[in-house]
This record gives C-alpha cells, sequence and structure tokens, in this order.
C-alpha cells in the first residue's frame, strides 16, 4: 500500500468498489465458508445456525436486528480460529472458485481505473482479509473490510469497530480519502444494491454494477449510470443468487444429506436384522 499523498491538497482520484455481485459473482464470504467446510473448520450445525440467520434475513428483510443477529451468528463461529489458517483457506478458495467468478466487464473497468493512475479500493462488509486476497489477486491498492478483533493470532469472537455496512461503508471511504488525499468529488464508486448507496452519494462518480430493483429505481431517478455483467434468465430474474438464499439452501441441503444418509443406515440395518 502506498503512503498518503498530501501535497496541495486533496488532489488524487479513486475508484471504491464492492464485491459481492459487484466483482464476484455471488457471495465471496460464502465461498470462503464451504472451503472452510471443505476442510473441517466449520460444522454441519454451524452452517445450519448461520444458515437460519441468513435465511431469517431474506424473509424479513433488512433491520438493525437482522443485521446484529447475522453479525454474532458469524462472530461466535469463528471464535477461536486461526488468522494464518483463514488466510491460507482463502487464497485457495480464491484460485478454486473466486478467480473463475469475477465478472470481466467489472475487471474491465478496474484495470481502466488502473491504466489511468488511481487508486482502487475494495470495500466490503465481508471479513477484511477475504477482501485483501482479492485486492491482492486483482493488483488493486488496497480493501477496507469488517474487521475481527485477534489476540495472539486467534480470533476473539468481537469486531474492532462496526460492520462495514451501509453508513459504515461511507464512512470508512471518507476517512480513507482524509488520510490519502482522494478528492471524492472526482473519484467514483460502484455498487450493486442500496446497501452501497451511501458510499455510492459520497462520491462525484457513481454507479450501478448489475443492480437490484431498489438501486436499479434510485439511479435511474438520480440519473446514474447502470452496468449490467449478469446473464439473465428468461424469467428476467436474477441469474445471481444473492448470499442469503444460498447459504440457506446450502445449509438445508446439508441437513437433508445427513438425515437421508441416517435414514439409509437405518434401513440396512433392519434389513440385516430380518435377514
Amino acid at each position: 500500500m502506498t503512503g498518503p499523498d498530501n501535497a496541495g491538497g486533496a488532489t488524487r482520484i479513486a475508484a471504491f468498489f464492492d464485491v459481492d455481485n459487484t466483482i464476484v459473482r455471488g457471495a465471496s464470504a460464502y465461498h470462503i465458508a464451504r472451503g472452510l467446510h471443505q476442510r473441517g473448520y466449520l460444522r454441519k450445525r454451524d452452517i445450519l445456525r448461520f444458515g437460519w440467520e441468513q435465511a431469517k434475513y431474506t424473509m424479513f428483510g433488512e433491520s438493525k436486528e437482522q443485521i446484529d443477529d447475522l453479525r454474532s451468528e458469524g462472530l461466535s463461529i469463528i471464535k477461536g480460529w486461526s488468522a494464518a489458517e483463514m488466510n491460507a483457506v482463502g487464497e485457495e478458495v480464491y484460485d478454486e472458485v473466486l478467480a473463475l467468478r469475477i465478472f470481466p466487464g467489472t475487471k474491465a473497468i478496474i484495470d481502466e481505473h488502473l491504466a489511468d493512475g488511481h487508486e482502487v479500493w475494495l470495500v466490503t462488509a465481508t471479513p477484511v482479509e477475504v477482501g485483501r486476497v482479492i485486492a491482492r489477486r486483482l493488483g488493486v491498492t488496497g480493501a477496507l473490510g469488517t474487521v475481527a478483533e485477534q489476540e495472539g493470532g486467534y480470533y476473539t469472537g468481537r469486531l474492532v469497530g462496526d460492520m462495514l455496512h451501509r453508513e459504515a461503508k461511507a464512512a470508512a471511504v471518507e476517512k480513507l480519502a482524509e488520510e490519502r488525499g482522494l478528492d471524492l468529488s472526482r473519484s467514483y464508486a460502484y455498487g450493486d444494491s442500496m446497501n452501497d448507496g451511501p458510499m455510492l452519494e459520497s462520491v462525484g462518480n457513481p454507479c450501478a454494477i448489475n443492480p437490484d430493483t431498489r438501486l436499479r429505481r434510485h439511479a435511474a431517478h438520480a440519473g446514474w449510470p447502470v452496468r449490467e455483467f449478469r446473464k439473465r434468465r428468461k424469467s428476467g430474474r436474477r441469474g445471481v443468487v444473492k448470499a442469503s438464499v444460498t447459504g440457506t439452501v446450502w445449509a438445508v441441503l446439508a441437513v437433508f444429506r445427513g438425515l437421508r444418509a441416517c435414514g439409509r443406515s437405518i434401513w440396512r440395518t433392519l434389513l440385516r436384522r430380518d435377514a
């Protein structure tokens, strides 16, 4: 990460990108969670617990209570984990999954900003470790994300500051701009949902990428440009399943597979008894 350039005031230009469904198709944290599960770090009951919180988020919408519940579940699951191991898994999952899910259109925009000498920052509500892996692999300036507290290299189950969500994203961008001498009036921001709205409104050049219904409507009203890089289904519904839905389905399937395996075991036992 380069140092700040404050000579002459705020003169540098930056581009800020949300990650999930803006850069990466789907939810980066979900893919990391799958990687952790496959490597034995996550138990099925952890996935089910988090899946239930995700399901409530999907069914009842966003509220402070829902965000707090999701945050608490996520933090309780990673409590006691090694940050070094989390980073190692993130690198592996990037190679196995995330690299194949980068939207080429968004990658082209990122490359244009880099070619123009702009700083490029990823701004995500997912753990900052995940954001940093993606940022490093894309060759951008850096990443801002939700920070989980560590003691001795292990997660404590507490956050440092707020979850980087909605207004917290905008506040983080404004703080970074002050530290690095960035001119937000000439800078750019890209996001896919109204959760990115405060960040988009904090810059002079906002743009909606793969927007959900609310952001698409807001962008049309505000006169913001819209870029669409998804392949849409014939029904017109989004071809990309949001993290809440995908995570829930995965949890349900995991439980179903476990019950089905248990059922087969019981059935085989009964057959042996009858033989």
